[in-house]
């Protein structure tokens, strides 16, 4: 089995209050609970970590404080891209030092990148920092569409890994079973998580899994562990709609209103985003107790 695998939260960022800081108890506490649920890997600083609302120190000290705070039990995969090369360069090198395990890079954003000039960034990254790297394909903030061929070509300057939040599943499907000798795939799309691991891709970076961390364990248990559908079925009806009410509406602001609902404290988003609603919580709570999980 790949180093990486199984269910790898795609970490929310507790902040303070005031929202001026990282809250590091909030933080600690966040990732001893999904820890204990059994998690098998964190992946702060990605979109579900609100990174576009962050200096580059907040982002090195998230990264820190999620390693000193996981202390060796499961794998931190630090989420590092930027729009700029200079800069992710400096964060892959610092999440290296920090005792990261891999990277997690998204593509240059607003303006996208072409292969080539991809293919390059991500040859830089490794280079400096001598991480695997984790490529974040989400083709709705990049603008950039690569066949799965290209993105396996990727495997040849570091990509090791892929989070794939396409939600093209035919492609995901050929990266999964025709390249998978060079590159492993992770399912990084909430509503296809079912379909991800029935079809034996290595598991998920999934950001629902902050809110229904058990849940989620037990999932990749019965389908990837055991090979037990039926009640992988089971448990996905219970999941589903929670994946599906997440990836209709901000997704960041949607999972940490999950995990407040769970009664942990996240200190909300930082600006221009909210929470929601009280009439889109009041929904959120009802599908999270028809799922079984506890809420306040």
């Amino acid at each position: 089995m790949a180093f990486l695998h199984g269910i790898l939260v795609a970490l929310i960022t507790p902040f303070t209050d005031d929202k001026t800081k990282i809250d590091q108890g909030r933080l600690k506490s966040h990732i001893d609970h999904l820890i204990s649920a059994g998690v098998h890997g964190l992946v702060p600083g990605g979109s579900t970590g609100e990174f576009t609302t962050m200096s580059v120190a907040e982002r090195k000290e998230l990264t820190e404080l999620c390693v000193k705070f996981a202390a060796g039990r499961v794998p931190v995969v630090a989420g590092t891209g930027s729009t700029s090369t200079a800069e992710a360069v400096e964060l892959a090198s610092h999440a290296a030092q920090a005792g990261a395990a891999a990277l997690m890079v998204v593509p240059p954003f607003y303006d996208p990148v072409n292969l080539e000039q991809l293919t390059e960034l991500m040859a830089e990254i490794h280079g400096a920092s001598k991480l695997p790297i984790v490529y974040y394909n989400i083709p709705s903030a990049s603008g950039l569409t690569l066949s799965p061929a290209e993105i396996a070509g990727l495997s040849k300057v570091g990509v090791k890994y892929l989070k794939d939040t396409s939600g093209n599943a035919p492609a995901f499907t050929e990266l999964v079973f025709g390249l998978s000798d060079q590159i492993t795939a992770f399912n990084g799309w909430d509503s296809l998580t079912f379909y991800g691991l029935a079809a034996g891709c290595s598991g998920g970076v999934w950001g629902a899994a902050n809110l229904i961390p058990d849940l989620a364990v037990e999932l990749w248990d019965a389908i990837s562990v055991k090979g037990d559908l039926k009640r992988g079925r089971e448990l996905w009806t219970k999941a589903w709609p929670i994946c599906k009410f997440l990836e209709s509406h901000n997704y960041a602001a949607a999972v940490k209103t999950g995990v407040e609902l769970t009664g942990q404290s996240t200190g909300g988003l930082r600006k221009p985003f909210a929470l929601l609603s009280p009439e889109l919580q009041a929904e959120l709570k009802q599908l999270m107790k028809n799922a079984g999980v506890k809420t306040i």
